[in-house]
């Protein structure tokens, strides 16, 4: 007899939702995570905590308003790092808060400490008190989340050379600063302080960024960052990074050399597996802390299975969030379907971006016809409305059947539009029903109407000519 027939292993998205669907089924289940971790690094020093700093940072500086009030509005004059922390303190305390209810309300047992396998049905929880208990289970899904990858080389003080969990506990604004790393956290937290006001240099190795992404709207997003005086160092790496009394230099490999208040490194994630003792399960992780899993998240050992971002890309929280669910039902012998292929993208830089389906790139190579359909938020009645002269939505439209191919949204509101284009392409619709659908106006959901007529057009154009 077993403690619990489930036990999970982080409380993040994937472990709370791993946990709540086995409870559903009336499993025994217990999860696992240390008190100050409640909600995992999505809750406390992720996701939440940065998109929170986000709609502060658009609000206190008045960024979004400036097309109609004129450059210099802003809401506050001198925003400290106590007004951006308020808000994201007071949405973790409530975040924290839910979460446990749900725990709660669905019977799931709370388990205060850090677990480590004892063998492969079995873990010694360190509740902090110096004393381990063990604990028994049947199945166990293993949530332990990431953390920042720290370069050995980089004496990092959480004060001046910070990684991207360590960014949001700033003590002040800096005045300057150097993001190492082009990639979706890097440019985030290089939109959000330059947004603030901070003078920020980009250093990217490679020769550009976010290179999984639509080319014009990356164009479109550069265009825009260096607008608000933000610098790209492409196909440069530092070096070396020196502490000064009232500074950092940061040393390219080229010979450049910077100098800013605050360096953010933002250099990958490492799976946090390194005190789970996975060995004594008969487990083991690469290099990365990443646990390898089948189609069903099952580890190479039968009843354990890993969820979210310790198994690796695409680490998002909407797709761990699932993952966590599906392993659940798999362990609790019930039915699955499998996990969606269609699954958006989304990017809280300032302007936010936001993407389903293929890039116009891929289609390309894959030599498969497209059409594109392009709206204008200037061009709607919302985007006059709202203040949104650039954003931008884009269809790519296949002229054979008028499937969509792909939805790319830039600017206000991305993330939330996009799941417009991916419900009508995972129901397999056409651009048709978006010319024939009547949407709310004024809207910026309209763009889809104004982005499939000018697609539709365009294909009319060369079907006439083809005769």
């Amino acid at each position: 007899m077993y403690d619990y027939d489930l036990l999970v292993l982080g409380s993040g998205p994937s472990g709370q939702k791993a946990a709540i669907a086995a409870a559903k089924l009336g499993r025994r289940v217990g999860i696992v995570d240390r008190r100050d971790m409640i909600g995992g690094v999505c809750i406390n020093t992720g996701t939440v905590p940065s998109k929170t700093l986000r709609e502060a940072v658009l609000y206190l500086t008045g960024l979004s308003q400036r097309d109609l009030y004129g450059s210099s509005y802003r809401v506050k004059e001198e925003i400290t790092v106590g007004d951006l922390a308020a808000r994201t303190q007071h949405v973790i305390s409530r975040q924290t808060d839910v979460i446990r209810n749900q725990l709660a309300r669905n019977r799931v047992a709370l388990i205060t400490g850090t677990g480590r396998f004892a063998d492969p049905h079995s873990i010694w929880v360190d509740g902090g008190s110096g004393h381990e208990s063990k604990i028994t289970f049947d199945k166990i899904v293993i949530a332990a989340g990431t953390r920042p990858a720290r370069p050995d080389s980089v004496d990092f003080d959480d004060r001046t050379i910070v990684d991207s969990d360590g960014v949001i506990n700033l003590q002040a604004v800096p005045r300057s600063m150097v993001v190492v790393g082009a990639g979706v956290i890097g440019m985030e937290y290089a939109s959000m302080f330059a947004a603030l006001g901070t003078k920020v240099t980009v250093v990217e190795r490679r020769d550009g960024m976010l290179d999984f992404c639509d080319e014009e709207i990356v164009e479109s997003l550069k265009y825009h960052l260096r607008d608000l005086s933000v610098t790209f160092r492409f196909g440069e790496e530092v070096a070396a990074v020196e502490k000064h009394e009232t500074a950092a230099l940061c040393i390219l490999k080229s010979g450049k050399k910077i100098v800013a208040d605050t360096v953010m490194y933002s250099a990958g994630r490492q799976g946090q597996t390194d005190d789970l003792a996975l060995d004594a399960a008969g487990l083991e992780a690469d290099a990365r802390g990443r646990i390898a899993v089948d189609e069903h998240y099952r580890t190479s050992v039968e009843h354990i299975y890993a969820v979210g971002d310790v198994i690796g890309f695409p680490a998002l929280a909407s797709t761990s969030m699932e993952q966590g669910r599906m392993a659940a039902l798999h362990a609790c012998g019930e039915p699955v379907r499998e996990l969606q292929e269609l699954q958006p993208i989304g990017i809280y830089t300032i302007p936010e971006i936001s993407f389903v389906g293929k890039t116009e790139e891929e289609l390309t190579n894959s030599a498969t016809p497209f059409e594109v359909g392009v709206a204008r938020y200037r061009e709607l009645a919302r985007g006059q409305i709202v203040g949104d002269s650039y954003g931008m939505l884009k269809l790519l439209v296949s002229p054979q059947d008028g499937r969509l191919l792909g939805v790319h949204v830039f600017g206000t509101g991305a993330t939330e539009i996009v799941h417009i284009g991916q419900t009508v392409m995972g129901c397999g619709g056409t651009v048709d029903y978006l010319i024939d659908t009547v949407f709310n106006y004024p809207t910026l959901s309209e763009a889809y109407k104004v982005a499939a007529l000018d697609a539709s057009n365009k294909i009319r154009n060369i079907t006439r000519i083809e005769g």
